[in-house]
This record gives C-alpha cells, structure tokens and sequence, in this order.
C-alpha cells in the first residue's frame, strides 16, 4: 500500500454501501409490489416501489447494453482518478468511492435485473422528485464533494 492511500478503509467504505443499496433493493423487491407506497412523512417522504430501465428521471428507457459499456468505461476513469487523483487526498477518495460505490450498486441491477430499483419518493416543496435509491444519493453525494473540493482548491490556489 503506498503512502496516501487507505485502500482497507475505501474498498470496506464502497463494499458497505453496495451492501446497503443491495439490502435495501432487496428488501423492497421482496415486501412491495411495484407501484405500492408506505407513507413515512406525509407530504415529503414515501417509500415506492419502483423500476427504471434507463437512467435519471427515466431518460433512455430500454438502452441497457448503453449503461454496460458506459458504466465500465466510467468504473476504469473512477479508478485511474482514484489512484492518480486521491494520492494523499481523503476528500477527494470520499467523492470518489461514493461515485464507485453508487455505480457498481446500479449497475448490478441492471447486470442482473435488467433494471434498478428505486424506491425512495420525496416531495419536495410540491415537486414529486424522481424516485431514486442508496446507490443513486451515494452518486449524488459524490459529485457534490468533488464539486467543493474542485471550489475550495481554486479559492487555496488564489490565496
């Protein structure tokens, strides 16, 4: 292991959220019936069974060789940014294992279902967002820290 990674700690961190995503997918498969809803806060937050054949608010429906090329081809960017990228960088290992986590997690759906599982249904001020699961907030959340990581390492450049 070279100085400025924690390869135990990321792979544990990554092999945990496809845990969570897979139990959570299976949990849903197995006690819902797609399109059936529990309500857990009315008005914000439901728990809907949910198939999506295709990505984000459900935009190339039916395309899965697409997502297998392009997951793999993502996966090997991830992973050379990992290692080239996040020497010594704990922030940006974080954003990185949470985009790998949240890929790999889709991406067995789709290999073994032929479709993901969403199931998380929040309204948000009205808006009926799009229904997602742990793997897509892990792929969220993701973005968003390297997104600040990228805004703070301009500011600690200029400075």
């Amino acid at each position: 292991m070279r100085k400025g990674y924690n390869v135990p700690i990321w792979s544990t961190f990554i092999i945990i959220l496809i845990a969570l995503d897979q139990l959570t997918k299976f949990l849903i498969v197995k006690s819902l019936e797609v399109g059936e809803s529990i309500k857990v806060i009315s008005n914000f937050l439901y728990i809907t069974s949910h198939r999506n054949q295709g990505a984000a608010w459900g935009i190339l429906q039916g395309k899965m060789w697409l997502f297998y090329i392009v997951t793999i081809v993502v996966l090997v960017i991830l992973f050379m940014f990992f290692k080239n990228e996040g020497y010594g960088r704990p922030d940006v290992q974080l954003g990185l294992s949470l985009l790998i986590a949240g890929s790999i997690g889709n991406f067995i759906d789709r290999l073994f279902r032929g479709e993901v599982v969403d199931f998380v249904d929040t309204y948000i001020f009205s808006y009926n967002f799009p229904i997602f699961n742990v793997a897509d907030a892990a792929l969220t959340l993701g973005v968003i820290v390297l997104i600040i990581v990228i805004l703070f390492e301009g500011k600690e450049e200029k400075a």
